[in-house]
């Protein structure tokens, strides 16, 4: 059943909590790519419920997130009054950024949301909008050549590689539902996207690519996915 990260917003700051690819693979990496924050006006595009805002407010960020769902917000909010950061809460929608003004922040980050956007380009233009002149945007996706609809993992004769897998569907960009009943895919719909396609409407916006990072997992990730070490 089609769901809204509104609807699901309890158990999503729960699943959270509970993954480690968030907090021991995806957030360590865009931290290496955002690099030193102090003192850096940073907006956190798509925040939910403000896991990465509160992590760049500790090093010194000055935080503004903007999402769409109130009642992810609302658990931002709650966070922030048991540990006041300072970070700015604000509904709205990505694609617009409409509460946000032109050239109001050094950097922006966007982190496993881009897949649940259907207008990607507005949503560059709008990045681009509110940063300053020079100012950065840092994104994590999964990665859209083997994170495709219906994605599976295989045994394989190999020694050394006990686990392939199959992608199929990469060409066709559309939405979808995952079939795996435990995860965020079956509740929110995803949108499939070439890698390409991220790549060009980025360098159509205006953007300039300096860095990608491809991280292997966690130990504690491998255990619990085993295909992510290949």
């Amino acid at each position: 059943m089609q769901a809204s990260y509104n609807d699901i917003a309890e158990w999503y700051d729960q699943f959270l909590r509970e993954r480690p690819v968030y907090t021991e693979v995806i957030l360590p990496n865009m931290l290496a790519l955002v690099g030193e924050v102090k003192g850096e006006v940073i907006c956190d595009l798509a925040c939910g419920q403000g896991w990465v805002a509160r992590e760049l407010a500790r090093s010194g960020a000055h935080v503004t997130g903007l999402d769409l769902a109130p009642n992810l917000l609302a658990f931002a909010r709650r966070y922030e009054e048991q540990e006041p950061q300072g970070i700015v809460y604000i509904q709205g929608d990505a694609q617009r950024a409409d509460p946000l003004s032109d050239s109001q922040f050094t950097g922006c980050v966007c982190v496993m949301a881009l897949i649940n956007i259907p207008d990607l380009q507005a949503t560059f233009q709008s990045i681009r909008r509110i940063l300053k002149p020079g100012g950065w945007f840092v994104f994590a996706i999964p990665h859209p050549c083997f994170e495709t609809p219906h994605a599976q993992w295989i045994p394989v004769p190999d020694p050394e590689h006990t686990l392939g897998r199959i992608v199929t569907g990469y060409f066709d960009e559309r939405q979808w539902f995952s079939s795996n009943p435990d995860g965020v895919r079956s509740r929110v719909a995803d949108h499939h996207r070439m890698l390409s396609t991220y790549l060009n409407t980025l360098s159509a916006s205006g953007f300039v690519l300096e860095r990608v990072l491809e991280p292997g997992p966690s130990a504690r990730q491998a255990e619990r996915v085993p295909g992510n070490r290949e």
